[in-house]
């Protein structure tokens, strides 16, 4: 299978150099070429990647565009392929329309093999214009990569991304199916009780956020203090989004171990996050994020994941007798079926019902229901001694 593995790499002086200069081309070809077919669509004309490509031909032509020649051309090559591909996602309603790239923004190169070579006994790997990069391997691999994809990100680092064509070996079967339930009070509830706390990663950093980008806001926008405050909140955007990513990908790898089947609810996180209320919070869990890591771990590794639709009533339904209650609001963590007299956990319950509902057709009954039927209690009463993550199975 094709597999992305990402490393940071540190260049040189005049690597970083020419690499600027790389970036650069990448840029003004992707912008340029976006330009050229907007324009000729508002024209009545329809233009390809073909077209594009023939177009380029005859801008690194032009007398002042020369410039453009001065870098390897597998780069600029690759950036209308690139282009081609938001396009086709456009199309396909899978994204947005294409936008111009910021010379501020994450920076990124592609190289096919024409372009590098790669040392598999010393592994070292070889760029044109570029020569040996020094890059920390902190995993490895054994197949020789299809292409190299350098990236600038906003905070001044740099990474090499391998695509390459490795097996991964299926993890022992542990007999054990699971339900699973994202929140944002625990970011996940499993139905067997464990839980997992949210970090709350964003909300920790948010005062330090918010006084770093006022001081942002008050120098000059393009002036070398700017620049360098600019810095400061890239790097703190950074620490939030590493530390998320580590955080959840520990949690998703474990649950891949321990479980065989993972079944979880087909949420809509497009729709959710246009609650203003929830919006920031529900980004922060990154529900989207967890789901992905979830599905491509599960196929890796030789597991099943398994999706309940989205309007199944899983916290409202009684895991216990199948009874429904008609409104359950948010702020109500633990009620009382009012039909068996079972009090659930209000998330435990859910990834029971999730747990069930993936596994067979599940039928529910339910009438009307007053307020005062379910009983809120204390949020502390809710504590686990597994808050602070997912423990082996006993």
């Amino acid at each position: 299978m094709k597999l992305r593995y990402k490393y940071r790499f540190y260049p040189t002086e005049p690597q970083q150099q020419i690499l600027a200069r790389v970036f650069g081309s990448c840029r003004y070809v992707y912008n340029w070429a976006l330009r050229f077919r907007t324009d000729s669509y508002k024209e009545g004309t329809t233009i390809n990647y073909n077209q594009s490509s023939a177009e380029l031909t005859k801008l690194k032509k032009q007398e002042d565009h020369l410039w453009l020649n001065e870098v390897s051309s597998v780069p600029t090559q690759q950036t209308l392929r690139r282009l081609q591909t938001a396009f086709r996602n456009f199309f396909d309603k899978r994204s947005m329309y294409p936008r111009f790239k910021s010379r501020r923004s994450k920076q990124s190169a592609e190289y096919t093999r024409s372009a590098f070579k790669w040392d598999p006994e010393n592994k070292q790997l070889k760029i044109a214009q570029l020569g040996k990069l020094k890059i920390r391997w902190s995993r490895d691999f054994t197949s020789s990569p299809s292409t190299v994809t350098i990236t600038k990100d906003r905070a001044g680092r740099y990474f090499v991304t391998l695509v390459l064509d490795e097996e991964k070996e299926p993890l022992p079967k542990t007999g054990k199916s699971v339900g699973v339930d994202l929140g944002i009070n625990r970011l996940v509830t499993l139905s067997n009780g464990w839980r997992l706390a949210n970090p709350k990663h964003l909300r920790k950093h948010l005062k330090r956020l918010a006084r770093a980008q006022k001081d942002l806001a008050r120098k000059e926008k393009g002036s070398n203090r700017w620049e360098k405050q600019r810095l400061k909140v890239a790097k703190l955007y950074t620490k939030i989004a590493d530390s998320r990513a580590d955080y959840l990908h520990k949690a998703t790898t474990t649950l891949v171990q321990l479980y065989d089947v993972i079944c979880m609810e087909d949420l809509n996180v497009r729709g959710m996050v246009r609650n203003h209320s929830l919006a920031l919070s529900i980004s922060d869990a990154a529900f989207g994020e967890f789901r992905r890591q979830v599905k491509y771990k599960t196929k890796w590794y030789g597991k099943e994941i398994r999706f309940v639709d989205r309007f199944f009533p899983s916290s409202k339904r009684c895991s216990g007798c199948g009874f429904v209650v008609e409104r359950l609001p948010l702020n109500v963590r633990r009620w009382t079926c009012p039909e068996c007299g079972t009090e659930h956990d209000r998330d435990e319950n859910a990834a029971k019902n999730i747990e069930m509902a993936a596994g067979q057709a599940v039928t529910a009954r339910g009438g009307r229901v007053s307020r005062a039927v379910a009983k809120a209690t204390n949020r502390s009463a809710l504590g686990s001694a597994n808050q602070s993550g997912v423990s082996s199975a006993s």
